[in-house]
């Protein structure tokens, strides 16, 4: 499992291990909101439908690991979603420091050790060392992206 949570939705990445696992799951968590439902005095869904999307090869899972871990970035740079980031350096502290992640357990600094199963994703980064740099990769790459762009205009 590898997550982020954020201000207004949420990513999981889950292994399935039987057919059906990850719906089951998604449903437990609709169990889960009846209950906080009923605990908070509220109605309606807590968590928004969700969308699930197979991954084909290890090429794709390293794009979504990076993907999910990065996307606080937009939070802080508020181009993000449209591929930019101005700052590599400020983006990856502001990500070394949010909280709502799986990112610092699979870097070595757990923070939900016990909602994490980090062995998956540390083999095939060989090690946290990996973790981090497929996730600052991104970053520096999107941060790169903007610097090109504006030699271009210059």
């Amino acid at each position: 499992l590898a997550f982020t949570l954020m201000p207004n939705h949420y990513h999981f990445v889950l292994r399935e291990i039987r057919d059906g696992g990850i719906s089951l799951f998604m449903r437990k968590m609709g169990g889960y909101s009846t209950y906080f439902n009923k605990q908070n005095d509220r109605v309606g869904p807590l968590f928004p439908t969700y969308k699930a999307v197979s991954v084909k090869d290890d090429r794709q899972l390293s794009i979504v690991f990076a993907y999910v871990h990065t996307n606080p970035v937009g939070l802080k740079e508020p181009q993000w979603k449209d591929g930019k980031a101005k700052d590599a350096q400020s983006a990856i502290n502001w990500l070394s420091k949010y909280k709502w992640s799986s990112y610092q357990d699979y870097v070595g600094n757990p923070t939900y050790p016990t909602a994490t199963q980090r062995e998956f994703f540390t083999d095939f980064y060989n090690g946290p060392n990996g973790c981090r740099r497929a996730t600052e990769d991104l970053i520096r790459f999107k941060a790169s992206t903007v610097e090109l762009g504006s030699e271009i205009i210059e």
